[in-house]
């Protein structure tokens, strides 16, 4: 199949006979796909990019149902980059493609589906113009809701039209929905069980018998598009939400998941997460932040307190890790100038961003704040067990049994936390596993101690509200 080229300087046909010329060739949109699918698992590409904690799950799956040509739909939590795999297909789709000029329905030149485009090939012949559309312009995309109308899924007569002169019988007349619109593409539904049954019948009419009604007027709409949708597991599942017809029509379904383990999820969070949002300021969170923020997500999916029936978002993640570094960013210009490194005490700050991506199962004794609290702490010690070296502990709980008291806090100079590192020499030797390098990091990773002794209950601490105090039992 001859394909046209992503570049805009190359000269296209401009007509149904230059179009024959050139040799282009029309196949459907399945098989569109596979060809791209094909030539991509040939050199080595992967079929979709951007995406992390599935290339031994998901992506599998996802092409073979691709290969295979089926609908597809995606069973998975929130957060679980549902949607981002179902946009990432368009770039499976061919660079430019030619439709008859003037086509609302992206009408092949060869087989004109719409009755504009029928009767100017018949008029015209190989005189019809083309135009060509970008792959973006052949996807179409609906959030499910109670209120989604036949309108908006297939079609609707215009009374405009009707204004001006058409009949109701008259197929012009119609103004076509996204399913038509998105015709020779994919068209994508998100949130599949709230659409109302009625509708999910008109969907599987066009896409199974190629005909619909239209306020009385029947027209034969068929059209070529590769249905994607995606769904919570346990709305999918639950009798009467989703026809059995329309169920049956998906040749594939792929389950979705959280990342496995901490450091995916760190990859994805990275990904997501720029640090030009923060004025240019260089931000660091070191390593063992990031797996104690990670950890708290992982331990907010397996929490008996938590509502697991909507799951705990990667977004959350994400956003702690944003928050956390909007405050080392503002306590380092207040105090220490550009290089803003995250400590453990900024982990206070992801108290709203953890909050509101949660949903509490049964508060009984215990406030939101102190749920999130003590996955934070959980996270914290897993954390320190993995990362410090118990037999280096001695000496530093030695010096507080001498009667060291150490301030730390969001509120104190980085430069403060070198007086501990003087006084307290075997607290350099804890830290060296944390990769520590310059002051700011450093006081980071004296408060990481610190905290992981409180939590181990080697130390105690004492809140104000300006700073902390650990100090012996």
């Amino acid at each position: 199949m001859a394909r046209s080229s992503d570049s805009e300087n190359i000269a296209r046909p401009a007509t149904l006979g230059e179009l024959k010329a050139s040799g282009w060739q029309s196949v459907p949109v399945r098989a569109e796909i596979r060809n791209n699918v094909l030539a991509r698992i040939g050199s080595g590409k992967p079929i979709i990019e951007g995406i992390m904690g599935y290339e031994s799950s998901v992506i599998p799956q996802l092409e073979n149902a691709l290969l295979a040509g089926h609908d597809i739909i995606f069973l998975g939590e929130r957060g679980q980059a549902k949607s981002r795999i179902i946009r990432s297909l368009v770039e499976l789709l061919d660079a430019q493609t030619p439709i008859v000029q003037g086509s609302e329905m992206n009408d092949d030149p060869y087989h004109p589906v719409s009755r504009h485009a029928r009767e100017l090939v018949a008029e015209r012949g190989d005189e019809t113009p083309i135009t060509w559309v970008g792959r973006e312009d052949r996807f179409g995309e609906k959030l499910a809701t109670p209120d989604t109308s036949i309108a908006d899924i297939i079609g609707e007569v215009d009374p405009i039209k009707v204004a001006e002169g058409r009949y109701l019988a008259d197929e012009l007349t119609i103004h076509y929905g996204l399913v038509p619109r998105t015709n020779r593409g994919i068209f994508a539904i998100n949130e599949l069980p709230d659409l109302a049954e009625r509708i999910q019948v008109g969907l599987l009419n066009i896409l199974e018998e190629r005909d619909v009604q239209i306020r009385g007027f029947r027209v034969r709409l068929p059209v070529d598009v590769i249905l994607v949708a995606s769904a919570n597991p346990d709305d999918y599942t639950n009798r009467g939400r989703i026809i059995t017809p329309l169920k049956d029509r998906f040749g594939s379904q792929i389950r979705t998941h959280y990342p496995f383990d901490p450091c995916t999820e760190i990859a994805i969070a990275d990904q997501e997460v720029s640090a030009q949002q923060f004025g240019g300021a260089e931000v660091v969170v070191p390593e063992y932040l990031k797996k104690t923020l990670a950890r708290v997500s992982q331990l907010a999916r397996t929490s008996q307190r938590i509502s697991q029936r909507s799951g705990v978002s990667v977004r959350m993640t994400i956003a702690n890790f944003e928050t956390v570094m909007a405050a080392a960013v503002g306590r380092a210009l207040r105090l220490d100038g550009n290089l803003a490194v995250a400590r453990p005490s900024d982990l206070m700050a992801i108290m709203p961003s953890t909050i509101g991506k949660i949903e509490i199962e049964a508060l009984e004794h215990d406030d939101d704040q102190e749920i999130v609290q003590a996955l934070i702490n959980s996270a914290i010690l897993q954390t320190f067990k993995e990362c410090i070296e118990v037999a280096h502990l001695g000496e530093v709980i030695g010096a507080f049994e001498d009667g060291l008291v150490v301030e730390v806090g969001a509120q104190v100079r980085s430069a403060t936390y070198q007086r501990y590192l003087v006084e307290v020499p075997s607290l350099k030797k804890v830290i060296l596993p944390l990769g520590a390098a310059g002051v700011e990091e450093e006081a980071s990773a004296v408060e990481f101690v610190l905290e992981g002794l409180y939590l181990s209950r080697r130390l105690n601490k004492d809140l104000s509200d300006t700073s902390v105090s650990y100090r012996m039992r």
